[in-house]
């Protein structure tokens, strides 16, 4: 979280996070599920600590400006304002869901879905033909 702004009455604090990149398309959040759990599980932390907060959060999105012929150790951006109305009723679940994980004696199943999983699965079956080659 980079910054808090408040609403104009005073009632609401504002989740505000920026981002930054250098990119040709515009600024969208379509495809950042992760920016979005990102807002939400802020949201959900102030709330936990007794703050009022809205549920809509900022995204100061800052995109380099490519278009520029020279550097000069100066960088440009081009700046919007991207909202996300947040809903953090997953975060606490997860976070149990995380907990109980850890402080298990069994590791959880692989998930078609896990990046890591998959990552394991391939070494293991390199390590598995490597093993089978030396023993023929």
């Amino acid at each position: 979280m980079d910054d808090i702004w408040v609403n104009e009455n005073g009632e609401k604090i504002l989740i505000v996070d920026y981002k930054a990149t250098s990119n040709s398309k515009a600024p969208s959040l379509e495809g950042r599920d992760s920016y979005k759990r990102q807002m939400e599980v802020y949201q959900w932390l102030f709330r936990k600590n007794g703050f009022q907060v809205s549920d809509t959060g900022y995204f100061v999105y800052c995109n380099g400006d490519a278009q520029r012929s020279e550097f000069n150790g100066t960088l440009h951006f081009d700046t919007s304002l991207l909202s996300h109305k947040g809903d953090d009723s997953w975060v606490e679940k997860i976070l149990l869901d995380i907990k109980a994980c850890l402080i298990s004696d069994k590791l959880p199943e692989p998930s078609e879905n896990c990046d890591y999983c998959g990552y394991w699965a391939s070494v293991k079956i390199h390590v598995d033909k490597q093993n089978s080659e030396i023993m023929h």
